[in-house]
Formats: structure tokens, sequence, C-alpha cells
């Protein structure tokens, strides 16, 4: 499956037809070129705002046509602006408090999406040692809800004893959507 904006959807900043799309962290789609001006007419020091919802775009994803025509200097050319804005705002976290800074809970269903996307589709290769964190954290997530031995007994204090629970399945939540997006930025920042 081809991944790129809706079929019948326009970029709401030069609203028409989408010139080499790419994707926000925040799942909306701009033009490449559009984008850019709003984070030209902003601070070249911090991330520009989604037109639309107002989040910070701490992330730009190109479709898959965006790459495919990387050949056209002035594709070229956008993309490499692209990938220069990954790498200022899409920071790689060393610590978990930068982590959790860098990865704000609204980008969760984006990078939840792309990974499930990219995991299900033979064609797409993410690297075999990114593919066995994602699995060690969801399985050993997966083996902490279902197993008996918990920090907060639900044989005690009922409802509230699930609480962990949610708590380990958040944190698996949040440690795979951080390597993938490490990887995204690896991939779309041009390092």
């Amino acid at each position: 499956m081809a991944e790129g904006p809706p079929v019948n959807d326009v970029c709401c900043v030069c609203h028409s037809s989408f010139n080499i799309p790419f994707q926000a962290n925040c799942s909306h789609w701009f033009c490449g070129s559009c984008i850019l001006l709003v984070w030209d007419h902003g601070s070249a020091l911090q991330p520009c705002k989604c037109p639309l919802c107002r989040r910070q775009i701490t992330l730009l994803v190109p479709a898959e046509a965006s790459q495919q025509e990387r050949h056209d200097p002035e594709v070229a050319r956008i993309v490499g602006r692209i990938e220069q804005y990954n790498r200022m705002f899409g920071r790689r976290a060393n610590s978990l408090f930068q982590a959790l800074e860098s990865l704000r809970m609204q980008d969760l269903p984006f990078l939840l999406r792309r990974l499930m996307r990219e995991l299900m589709d033979p064609q797409r290769s993410l690297p075999l040692v990114i593919k066995a964190q994602v699995y060690f954290a969801m399985i050993v997530g997966f083996i902490y809800i279902v197993s008996p031995v918990d920090i907060i007994p639900e044989a005690l204090l009922g409802i509230l004893g699930l609480l962990d629970d949610l708590i380990i399945a958040f944190v698996c939540f949040l440690h795979v959507a951080t390597i993938y997006r490490s990887v995204l930025v690896h991939r779309h920042g041009g390092s």
C-alpha cells in the first residue's frame, strides 16, 4: 500500500493538490515547500506549529512519492531542507527525561500507527536490531500484564491494582515509540 496523503485532500497552506507531500508528527499532510514557508515566517531556532492544530512540528516524514522523485533538483532541495529541519528539531534522547520531553503523548498514535504499518509490510525493512528491541519490549510488557506477579496486587486493591499494569503498558508504548522516532529522525534527518 502506497503511503501518502488522502486522495481528495489538499494542502491547508496553499489549498491545492499536494506537491512533494510530507506528514508531520501531528499526522497532518503538507506540501514540502508550504511547510518550509510556515517555518521561514517564524523563528528559525524553533520548530514551527501546525497550521491546523497548532501543535509543534518536530518531525516531518516524506511520502513515498517524494522520496522517489529525489532526482529532481527542486525536490532534492526541499527534501534537503526538511532533513535539516528534522536534524534541528527531531532531537535524539539521551535519557528518559529527554525522551519524554521530545516524545509527546500526542505523537504516540502517529508513531505507533506508522510502526505497525512498517512491521506488517514485507517490502519495508526496519533494521533487525530495531525489530528485536520493539518485539522484546512488547513481549516483556505483555508477560508482565498477564502474569500474576504485580507491584500493586489486584487481589488486595481491586481495580486500583490494575494501575501498575496500565503504567507498564504505557511505558512499553513510550519506549517503542521513542525507538521508532529515533529511526525516523535518522532516516529522514540525513545523518
